[in-house]
């Protein structure tokens, strides 16, 4: 075995890629349990790449039989019913890890400097996989998701001048039609894979080059032993590779009951008017997308002006690839910082659910003041940062972690 791995390795560096990364990569010794989200993005991407694959064997990506090849899966295919609902359940899992490992993110500052590629390479994932979500979107060919879908391309007919050259290039026809089909099924399932793949790839290698951050956001590799190794910090493997496999177990088993109890989730994960072949000529009564779109949705209608409601919603995802040059505070977890960054982030944190819910339901009045309301607290968050992180009062970080 030895002579074999002395020969793959002067050919291929396995035995440097894996100390690099696992054995010899030391992380901060006190992760907690918000570090599982990381490892379980992974699991989820892995989870809808497989999957996809065997739905793609079966489906047909054409306006007369797309439907119709779903209910063959669902019905006729050998196990093609648990494959259709691990693909569904797990694109609704993907946004809840991810959102959960943004949050981690700002609650202990793993965007500040030296980490702001890890960021933009994480931010970039987000953006692809909500591209990815949207082309996936529309491939059941049912009424949620073709009207769904009319309503998002038209947005960008609100732009002047280029607007209706750019929805019309998008569709690739005058109306959305087996032709906006069949490019939104081989974006999503050979294009925006890549994508993401290679975003992840420079994800972990980035946050591999200037380490991992912690709960106390301090940087372990300023006290090292006199052989180099960090004194706060262990090997990943073994015992985060271990410790991420409790996540896993754990996660698994609230995912399996979803998938195997309530794989629509009342509605949620695949909405009741999807289950009918899509109509152009019948609109449902109330058109949403899906609901890790919502809060974006949300903004958008809060905006009375179609266009500026599409600026609104554009620069409520730009805001947050900016973030790192918005915080000026001294310290980078929540931990240390005063009760007014503490505040800010419970009340941004609040409103982008509120706004989720929001973007579910039909507007009323109301309902369209409080989405003004909580988009003015969602921006306000990030349009005061530089002050509110520079002038308030913060506490001392120690030397070493914590635990």
């Amino acid at each position: 075995m030895s002579k074999f791995m002395d020969w793959i390795d002067a050919r291929f560096p396995a035995t440097k890629m894996w100390e690099d990364h696992l054995s010899k990569y030391y992380a901060p010794k006190n992760f907690n349990f918000l570090y599982f989200f990381g490892s379980l993005a992974l699991l989820v991407l892995v989870n809808q790449i497989v999957t996809g694959v065997w739905l793609t064997m079966s489906f047909t990506p054409s306006a007369e039989e797309a439907f119709a090849s779903v209910e063959y899966i669902m019905r006729d295919v050998e196990y093609g019913w648990i494959l259709r609902y691990l693909h569904s359940t797990g694109a609704s899992a993907f946004f809840i890890v991810v959102y959960l490992h943004m949050f981690r993110g700002l609650l202990y500052g793993s965007y500040q400097k030296p980490r702001e590629l890890v960021w933009l390479f994480g931010m970039l994932i987000y953006l692809a996989l909500m591209a990815e979500a949207f082309m996936g979107y529309l491939l059941p060919w049912g009424q949620m998701s073709y009207w769904g879908a009319q309503v998002i391309i038209s947005l960008f007919g609100a732009i002047p001048v280029i607007g209706d050259d750019i929805t019309q290039w998008i569709r690739g026809d005058y109306l959305i039609s087996g032709i906006t089909l069949n490019r939104f099924f081989a974006l999503h399932v050979v294009a925006l894979p890549i994508v993401i793949l290679g975003l992840v790839v420079l994800h972990i290698l980035a946050l591999h080059e200037v380490g991992s951050n912690n709960p106390d956001g301090i940087d372990i590799k300023k006290h090292k032993d006199e052989n180099g190794i960090p004194l706060d910090g262990i090997p990943f493997h073994p015992y985060y590779t271990v410790k991420d496999i409790v996540g896993v177990v754990v996660f698994l088993f609230v995912f399996c009951a979803v998938v195997f109890f309530f794989p629509e989730m009342g509605g949620y994960f695949l909405e009741k008017p999807n289950f009918e072949q899509a109509n152009a000529f019948k609109t449902p009564e109330h058109i949403a997308p899906v609901w890790y779109f919502t809060p974006f949705y949300a903004i958008l209608r809060a905006v009375p002006d179609k266009l500026m409601g599409v600026i609104a919603m554009g620069a409520a995802i730009a805001a947050l690839f900016v973030l790192p040059w918005l915080d000026r505070s001294p310290v980078r977890s929540m931990r240390y910082k005063g009760w007014i960054s503490k505040l800010f982030l419970l009340v941004f944190c609040v409103a982008f659910i509120v706004l989720g819910v929001l973007g579910v339901l039909a507007p009323t009045p109301g309902r369209t003041l409080l989405s003004q309301v909580c988009t003015f607290l969602y921006f306000a968050y990030f349009l005061l940062m530089p002050f509110y992180t520079r002038l308030e009062k913060t506490k001392p970080v120690p030397e070493r972690v914590t635990g």
